[in-house]
Parts: C-alpha cells; structure tokens; sequence
C-alpha cells in the first residue's frame, strides 16, 4: 500500500474522458492508460494503474491476466536473411512476433486494410532466427512483441523489442490510412514518424 500511495502522489492525476473505464474496477482513466493482456480471450484491455500493478509480478491472478509492461530494446546486430524474411511469406516490409503461451507457438501478424493480420509462422522458422539471435529469448510472452521493419533490397532490418499494446496502436492507425496494395504515401509517412519514436524510447540515435 506504501507503494502504491508514493505513486499516487508522484504521479500528476489523469482527467478520464467520458466513457473511459478501467475494465476491471470501472475507475475512470486518462488517455495515457496501461493496459492488460487477457490470456485466455486473447484481447488487450484498458487498466488503471492500481489495477495493472496488481498484474505485474509472474504468476498473479493465475495468470489469467498479464500486465504489459513498458521495455523497449533495440537490436543493432540482428540478422536477418532476405530468403528468411521470404520464408515467413508475409507481404508488407512490418510485421510483429509474441510468443502465445495459451497456444503455445510464435504468433506473427502483419498490417492490413484490415486490421492486424496473422501469419502462419513455421516454429522451425522462429527457431532458426532465434539461433542467430539469443537476445530474442528474453520475450515475455503475450505482454512483449518483437518489431520488425524489413529492408530486403537492402538485406537488413530494423529490429525492436517493444509492448505489444505498442503494435496494436501501430496496426489501428495504418488501417485508417490504408491507401492500396502497400498503404500508401499517408501510411508510410505515419509508419516513419512511429518508428522514429520506438528509436527516441530505445535511445538510438537516428
């Protein structure tokens, strides 16, 4: 509770809009609002922080719900073939990777016209790229996704670990700006300024 008061108290008090609700208590909450994964339906959902920081140590609630946290990392060394990235067979140059606990596998998806499309992606596929890159195993499941921005005329990648609630955000604001087969120039322009900001969080330098 000492900890929670502290917080309360550092913290500058959000104004929730109207309609906005934590989904676990039904406290009001601000636009910066963390959310939680529900494991079993497979969905995010909006929380207060109280009831976040209930979720962030291994194990609570069951592991029903899962709070995701708020890591991003940047991988300068990845490696990434062309021929591997042809292999995942996903049509766009983004994409993102969790692992699903409840299904036991690499979840890939992909933005589309529309929304987040999964890619069915061949575990001996992921395995492969984890060997080349050991870093990948630190990835929470369900709550941390691996962001991938391929360049396969250049033969690189442009690599993140970040919250998944991150790329879901990503995913919605492509949608609505969708022009074509590969988005268009409007999404393009959103995908650099998105990527820009995973760069300032990660402290890479541009």
């Amino acid at each position: 509770m000492a900890v929670l008061q502290r917080i309360r108290l550092t913290r500058p008090r959000q104004v929730p809009r109207p309609g906005e609700r934590c989904e676990l208590c039904g406290d009001g909450i601000g636009d910066d609002h963390r959310h939680l994964v529900d494991v079993k339906a497979r969905n995010l959902m909006c929380a207060c922080r109280g009831c976040h920081l209930l979720f962030v140590s291994e194990g609570a609630g069951g592991g029903h719900y899962r709070a995701v946290p708020d890591r991003y990392v940047a991988f300068p060394g990845f490696q990434l073939s062309r021929a591997q990235w042809d292999a995942m067979q996903i049509p766009v140059s983004v994409a993102f990777f969790f692992l699903n606990s409840e299904l036991d596998r690499v979840a890939a998806f992909y933005p589309s016209p529309a929304g987040a499309t999964e890619s069915e992606l061949p575990l001996e596929k992921w395995a492969e790229i984890v060997a080349a890159n050991p870093e990948l195993g630190t990835l929470q499941p369900d709550v941390e996704a691996f962001l991938v921005r391929a360049r396969p005329e250049r033969g690189e990648a442009e690599c993140y670990l970040v919250p998944v609630d991150v790329c879901y955000e990503l995913v919605a604001h492509l949608r609505r700006l969708w022009r074509g087969f590969d988005g268009g120039r409007e999404a393009h322009v959103q995908l650099d300024s998105f990527f820009g900001t995973v760069r300032e969080r990660c402290g890479v330098k541009a």
